[in-house]
């Protein structure tokens, strides 16, 4: 659950000045983690791809997109991956990614943003805000964001005494540049 989560927000990027990258995933580390009978558990997804069109100088020419593949989730346990694929939970039949695309992007100070999402999981989407780090290390950029999302509102599982409802998802993207231009 966390990886799709943070597939989501690993389309997160920004450049310096008048420039604008775009590049491919060199690696990605999305997590998450929820309370199951008031104890942490969590796990990880993979399969994450992203379009990042990132002007710092200019937030609003900037587009950020990514999906994650459900199917890949792994919580170190057969059992509970096979369940959370099911029909009960993710559904990964019928709704195999996790989609993240901008709306707006906002500076916050040094290298911390905030973009405003849509989110969808399992063909529910909510406008999400969510806090990101931007760091730009010359071939590379790297995302970073931690949020929490109600699981409910995208349909996953039911309403439990011994599930929590929020998801705490972390993120973790680093992105080889292929294509930089001065604007």
């Amino acid at each position: 659950m966390k990886r799709f989560f943070i597939a989501m927000l690993l389309v997160i990027g920004t450049g310096v000045g008048a420039v604008y990258a775009q590049g491919t995933v060199a690696k990605s580390s999305i997590t998450f983690e929820i309370k199951n009978m008031g104890i942490n558990t969590g796990g990880s997804l993979g399969g994450l791809t992203a379009k990042i069109h990132f002007v710092g100088a200019n937030l609003s020419a900037s587009t950020l997109e990514a999906s994650v593949d459900v199917g890949t989730i792994n919580t170190d346990n057969t059992t509970k991956d096979e369940h959370l694929r099911s029909e009960d939970f993710f559904d990964v039949a019928k709704y195999p990614k996790i989609t993240m695309k901008s709306v707006a992007l906002k500076h916050k100070s040094g290298d911390n943003y905030i973009g405003t999402f849509l989110l969808t999981i399992k063909d529910k989407t909510k406008q999400l805000d969510i806090p990101f780090s931007y760091m730009d290390q010359g071939n590379t950029v790297e995302f970073k964001s931690t949020f929490k999302i109600n699981r409910l509102d995208f349909g996953v599982g039911s309403s439990s005494m011994i599930l929590s409802d929020v998801v705490t998802v972390h993120l973790d993207c680093e992105e080889r540049k292929t294509e930089s231009a001065t604007l």
